[in-house]
């Protein structure tokens, strides 16, 4: 993330962009975890507020690290930076309640819709070139999102719970508002620092998170509190990596590789939870990553193309 010391530009480095957000992925898998270790008996503004303000800590030191710390709160973009923070609270606070009330397998699953309307929303609103082939993968992904969702809908299966299909509905609307927050992120890498942007979420989420202090908020045991900071600090580290990677490349290229965290989802909810994926869940992943795949490929294939007719064009001039 060596960039912040020259500036805001972007740079056009898809590898690099995809491999930050590949590590981005593998970190919120342990912040996730984390919050799922704490338990349903925390609220999800306190549990937004913890993964907010702790994650302060990792942003300090790699501030201090790059000697930026005394500039860290300047901007050029207040308002968009309000914009992300009352967009990523939202996100959360419905991501959180649903992950604590869903199995892993299904809960990721279903937050896999988010990357799928990243490229939708980076289509209509930030006027990114998505073809033919990529609206057709997004078809296919958003069809393996209903084949997880609707079984598990309250009012579709009377065999399904109120908790279930009320956290399910949470996980679709959290996957939405998720996509939003990464068309706002890619705005604000045009003028903003990584760190930045990570503190001025981290900040306004902590003080809009705050606002649900009376609203039945309780005190952790030491268990769950330090679940509750160990998510917090895996939050600073994860936004940092999730915040550079979309300066190297197109939302709509990095977006696909979320796929990735659904054989740790497999893994963590089986060893640590006791939850087994279900076959619908199971199709349903198979089919939205099965999009992705085609995605990637595709543009790998596109950049060599291009790459190519760059060799082949004559110099203008």
């Amino acid at each position: 993330m060596d960039e912040d010391r020259g500036g805001a530009r972007l740079h056009q480095d898809p590898i690099r962009g995809i491999g930050l957000k590949i590590l981005s992925v593998v970190v919120f898998v342990g912040m996730q975890t984390s919050i799922k270790m704490a338990g349903a008996d925390i609220p999800a503004g306190e549990i937004v507020f913890f993964r907010s303000f702790f994650a302060l800590i990792p942003v300090a030191i790699y501030l201090a690290w790059l000697g930026d710390l005394s500039t860290a709160l300047k901007t050029e973009d207040l308002r968009g930076h309000v914009w992300r923070g009352l967009i990523g609270v939202t996100s959360m606070s419905l991501g959180f309640f649903a992950l604590t009330r869903l199995p892993y397998p299904e809960w990721i699953t279903i937050s896999y819709a988010a990357p799928l309307l990243t490229v939708v929303f980076a289509a209509v609103f930030l006027k990114e070139v998505v073809r033919l082939y990529r609206w057709s993968a997004v078809v296919v992904g958003l069809v393996g999102i209903t084949v997880v969702s609707v079984p598990n809908l309250t009012m579709l299966n009377e065999g399904v719970s109120t908790a279930h299909g009320i956290g399910m509905l949470a996980a679709l609307a959290a996957a939405a508002v998720a996509a939003v927050a990464m068309i706002q992120i890619r705005r604000l890498v045009r003028t903003e620092k990584t760190a930045t942007i990570v503190v001025y979420f981290s900040l306004t989420s902590s003080g809009i998170a705050l606002v649900s202090l009376p609203f039945g908020w309780v005190w952790p045991s030491a268990n769950e509190a330090f679940f509750l900071i160990l998510a917090g600090l895996c939050g600073g580290v994860g936004q940092l990596l999730l915040t550079a990677c979309y300066r190297y490349a197109d939302a709509s290229t990095i977006a696909p590789f979320e796929y990735t965290s659904m054989v740790l989802a497999i893994a963590i909810g089986a060893m640590l939870f006791g939850e087994t994926a279900s076959a619908t869940t199971l199709l349903g992943a198979a089919i939205v990553i099965s999009a992705g795949i085609f995605i990637i490929v595709r543009e790998h294939r596109l950049g060599i193309e291009r790459a190519k007719a760059r060799k082949v064009t004559p110099p203008q001039g």
